[in-house]
């Protein structure tokens, strides 16, 4: 099977969950795609009556709108029933790398805001440790940018200014700036958490830290659904 093939697996699996009522978040990104077209087709079916989502994108709100899945405000609920996301790395503990997509801060509130927050991914994402293979995004303000770089590298990280096609800066749909950074391996990700959310300038990280409680994995194996020890 392919990559592709995996990745709408996992999707459909996360999209199985979603129940009649539900208000959902969606993330962002190639493998939520997969989710989205999953979710329309049962809405189409008439197995899904009242269900709304909330778009982490404005690309994601296109697409469930081009989609017919119904859209809904954050603000109108004070919690969703379940959000499904892709993560660019999932390690051992269940700590996620987000962010390639650039919508790492709405992912993030929809993330804290759910009940339930299934990840979706293909094997080719699962790491023993986050930072081994993708490097950390982080968010910030394009004023003093630079220096949001010089105060990453203090953390012993190195920091690279996110480029669009055209080489000038790549926007968040916030219209912030993207940094990518190499920590490596990262040995203590909740202090490296607390240390970029205590920075002026820095917007969001993609560290997402004990949200996950489903990681739906879809490789040659097989699909596994792996859920973190309560």
């Amino acid at each position: 099977m392919s990559t592709d093939a995996y990745k709408q697996q996992a999707a459909e699996a996360a999209v199985a969950l979603v129940q009649p009522g539900m208000a959902l978040g969606l993330g962002h990104g190639s493998t939520v795609q997969f989710a989205l077209v999953s979710l329309a087709a049962r809405l189409a079916a008439g197995e899904l009556a009242e269900v709304v989502a909330v778009p982490a994108s404005r690309a994601t709100q296109a697409e469930c709108q081009r989609l017919g899945i119904p859209l809904a405000e954050l603000n109108e609920h004070a919690h969703l029933d379940l959000t499904i996301d892709g993560a660019d790395e999932v390690d051992a503990q269940f700590n996620l790398i987000k962010g390639g997509g650039g919508a790492l801060l709405r992912e993030k509130i929809l993330a804290q805001n759910s009940r339930r927050l299934s990840i979706i991914v293909d094997e080719g994402k699962l790491s023993e440790r986050v930072g081994g293979r993708f490097r950390l995004p982080v968010e910030v303000l394009p004023f003093g940018w630079a220096r949001q770089a010089d105060f990453i590298a203090n953390l012993g990280g190195q920091a690279t200014l996110r480029l669009a096609a055209g080489g000038e800066p790549a926007l968040s749909d916030q219209g912030s700036y993207l940094l990518d950074c190499d920590f490596g391996p990262i040995a203590d990700p909740a202090a490296l958490a607390a240390a970029l959310e205590a920075r002026s300038g820095i917007l969001e990280h993609g560290l997402f830290l004990g949200l996950a409680t489903d990681v739906f994995v879809a490789g040659a194996g097989g699909l596994r659904h792996l859920q973190p020890k309560k």
